[in-house]
């Protein structure tokens, strides 16, 4: 069977389903994108692939492509018919994770698509700074909410998830992990004790060197 192919960059969203290509063992290759709010033109080849051009984009071994990582996290699962990352159908904590996943995506996500790069969608110069300001200043809100429903040690309590793997990765982001460490104790935590998961050493230290 032939691997996958992840078009991604270091330390960008991309790197959510490396750790879960990773985590399965499944065999795939790196396809490097350069930064593309910096880069002119870095978006042209992977627009060959994803019109979005956005990463994580994931090939197929069929030559198909996927794309939005809450779906190829489930996709993953099914296909390894592990449960591993993602609870299984009749889980008592099925629901809780596909409530946060869904949120993590569909809410939070976005306010890096916004203010990463204000000027796709605010077109006065004077008005970006503010823009990005309030953008990250309602992140803080919603991540604020998602503290309150943070377990321990994981997420979902006692049983890791790919939510862990998110609150990982995304804390490394803006607003990063100082302000997790006094605003959002209990994901700041679960993050922490997600750097020494052992299955996933090399994915941290490809994608967050220093880290």
């Amino acid at each position: 069977m032939a691997g996958y192919k992840l078009w991604g960059r270091a330390g960008w969203g991309s790197t959510i389903v490396e750790a879960q290509l990773v985590w399965y063992g499944l065999p795939y290759t790196f396809e490097p994108v350069e930064d593309l709010f910096r880069t002119p033109d870095a978006d042209a080849k992977l627009k060959k692939v994803n019109p979005l051009a956005q990463v994580p984009t994931l090939e197929m071994p069929d030559g198909s492509i996927m794309s939005e990582s809450a779906a190829i996290t489930l996709l993953l699962a099914d296909i390894t018919g592990k449960d591993s990352l993602v609870p299984p159908a009749k889980a008592k904590e099925r629901g809780k994770f596909l409530r946060w996943l869904i949120f993590i995506v569909a809410n939070i996500y976005p306010t890096f698509t916004y203010a990463d790069d204000p000027s796709r969608f605010v077109s006065v110069n004077a008005a970006r700074d503010p823009f990005r300001a309030a953008t990250d200043a309602y992140a803080q809100r919603l991540w604020r909410q998602i503290e309150g429903e943070a377990g321990g040690p994981w997420f979902l309590g006692e049983r890791f998830s790919a939510l862990d793997i998110y609150i990982d990765i995304m804390t490394r982001w803006r607003p990063k992990r100082g302000w997790f460490e006094s605003e959002a104790p209990h994901l700041f935590a679960i993050a922490r004790r997600g750097d020494q998961v052992p299955e996933l050493a090399e994915v941290w230290k490809r994608n967050f060197p220093g880290n």
